[in-house]
């Protein structure tokens, strides 16, 4: 036998109305909890018995809920103001720019090894997974790098390599004309030696020092007249040996 409708109007029984508000208040405590479960929503329930006693529920907390309530609350009011609307949309993303430095500091602490008591195994699994996964790209990097300057000292290794060549080849050339100076001096040298060797001795008036010097006494004057009358001739052959 089915159960028949019931008139959604306030019981007069004062014994009805009053096990009719605890069935019910179970049940939409019940239904608020399964609500907030199934769909991932914050639900939030406050019940007042006729008798003033109070009877809440919230799936994360009723102050969050209630200072969520009042911010959307204002929001919705403010929404049909542009300039208002401007300054709302202006705190929302300060709001979230201070969520995202939170969480990502957070995260550093975490990837630190630091505030690691609330997270279980499936996320300290995660975070392990992307500790060795960066760990790969940095030794990748460096591995990158220190090919990337070994082959930069090779270059450079070779480009000095080629310079000593250039410069011991341009050295060989300055030994061989030094050679060939130190040769052409050389010769000259002793073609002098030898000219000087061949050439006789000169006066500079035109007298060869190696030809025979005669000497001719000329004749005394007059007041040497008592020596006989005839000349004395005395003839003096004087050779230079060399």
């Amino acid at each position: 036998m089915g159960r028949g409708k019931i008139a959604i109007r306030r019981i007069d029984n004062t014994t009805s109305r009053q096990v009719t508000f605890s069935k019910r208040r179970n049940g939409l405590l019940k239904k608020a909890k399964e609500l907030s479960i199934l769909c991932d929503a914050e639900v939030g329930l406050i019940v007042f018995s006729s008798t003033g006693k109070l009877y809440d529920y919230a799936s994360t907390s009723m102050k969050s809920v209630l200072e969520r309530y009042k911010r959307l609350k204002e929001e919705s009011h403010q929404l049909m103001n542009p300039a208002l609307e401007i300054k709302f949309w202006q705190r929302e993303a300060a709001s979230l720019r201070q969520q995202l430095q939170y969480l990502q500091e957070c995260h550093s602490r975490q990837l630190m090894g630091e505030q690691l008591s609330g997270l279980g195994i499936k996320e300290l699994q995660n975070l392990e997974n992307q500790l060795e996964m960066s760990l790969k790209g940095v030794r990748v990097k460096k591995d990158e790098i220190l090919t990337d300057e070994i082959k930069e000292l090779h270059r450079k290794g070779n480009l000095v390599h080629q310079e000593n060549v250039e410069l011991h080849k341009k050295m060989d050339l300055v030994h061989k004309e030094n050679a060939e100076l130190q040769k052409k001096v050389f010769e000259a040298g002793v073609n002098e030696e030898n000219v000087a060797s061949d050439t006789s001795y000169t006066i500079t008036d035109g007298y060869d020092l190696h030809a025979p010097i005669s000497l001719q006494l000329s004749q005394p004057r007059t007041q040497y007249s008592q020596l006989p009358a005839k000349a004395i001739k005395l003839g003096y052959s004087l050779k230079l040996v060399t």
